[in-house]
């Protein structure tokens, strides 16, 4: 899966200030991580705000991204949740083939035993047509997906790939990294842990803030994996700042923010989420306006 190397970026989900789905600006997004060298593009993850998505609306931004891609980049799909049947009948009844792989995030909430975990995800394996990349985001899920389960469901499905891994443990990153299959990709989910990551071994990014500030955070990537850890680390230092901003009210209410400064989409999030407040979004207007400099 080599077209998975590198950066991939989580999209956001724009709407207009009414919260409808702003198609336009959906548009704007794409063309501007295409423009700017993303390797590939995750449609319907967590900062998608997909718990907030209809069915409908679900459908009609998977089949405006494939419009609007055209075949460009490889696009991974977000298809997972915390029931087990509901997984499979999703990916049963998806049309797949424009999608390079599936990204599933381990059951939420349910709270599974690693064994509940395992099971649950060789499930889904079995009704894949496509690769899988696991989602490992314990601070989202409340349950972490332990690295001996990891390289168990790596050995015994051979569709299971990759794991994206965003438990912000990096000594569980580095187990990972040490002890898995040989080709087993592991990708860090975290933008302020990618770069030591990647220099540890890790095969690149799913990143929030690199849908943002493409040409950086991409050079930078990419010079970790060229094990060019001073190149790096120069571009990380003037990056780290935005990191923490657009984190500082959840996501993806930062990168809208964010987004919304370089005329991209608006920065309008659903209920439960709120927009970022006055003076987050004057942060980061200020951030990019000197970093732009």
């Amino acid at each position: 899966m080599k077209e998975l190397l590198g950066t991939g970026v989580a999209l956001v989900t724009p709407f207009t200030s009414d919260n409808h789905i702003d198609f336009k600006a959906l548009e704007n997004l794409v063309n501007y991580q295409i423009d700017h060298g993303i390797n590939y593009l995750v449609v319907l993850g967590t900062t998608a705000e997909s718990a907030t998505l209809s069915k409908v609306e679900r459908n009609q931004i998977v089949e405006k991204i494939i419009e609007i891609n055209d075949d460009r980049l490889p696009l991974v799909l977000g298809i997972g949740g915390n029931n087990t049947q509901g997984v499979v009948e999703d990916l049963q009844n998806t049309d797949l083939s424009k999608f390079a792989a599936i990204l599933s995030v381990s059951p939420y909430y349910n709270r599974p035993t690693q064994n509940g975990i395992y099971e649950h995800f060789k499930t889904v394996s079995k009704a894949s047509p496509l690769p899988i990349i696991l989602y490992n985001v314990p601070s989202r899920t409340g349950s972490n997906i332990e690295p001996l389960t990891v390289f168990k469901l790596a050995n015994d499905c051979e569709n299971i790939i990759a794991i994206k891994e965003a438990s912000g443990n990096f000594e569980q990153g580095l187990d990972l990294l040490r002890n898995k299959p040989r080709d087993f990709m592991v990708i860090s989910g975290e933008d302020k842990l990618a770069l030591p990551f990647i220099l540890a071994g890790g095969s690149g990014v799913i990143s929030v803030i690199g849908q943002g500030l493409p040409n950086e955070f991409i050079q930078m990537i990419n010079f970790g994996l060229k094990g060019k850890s001073k190149e790096a680390f120069d571009i990380f230092y003037r990056l780290m700042p935005s990191i923490d901003l657009i984190f500082a009210e959840g996501n993806p209410a930062g990168i809208k923010a964010l987004l919304t400064k370089l005329n991209i989409c608006n920065k309008t999030v659903r209920l439960p989420l709120v927009d970022a407040s006055v003076e987050l979004q004057e942060k980061i207007d200020n951030f990019i306006t000197d970093f732009k400099n």
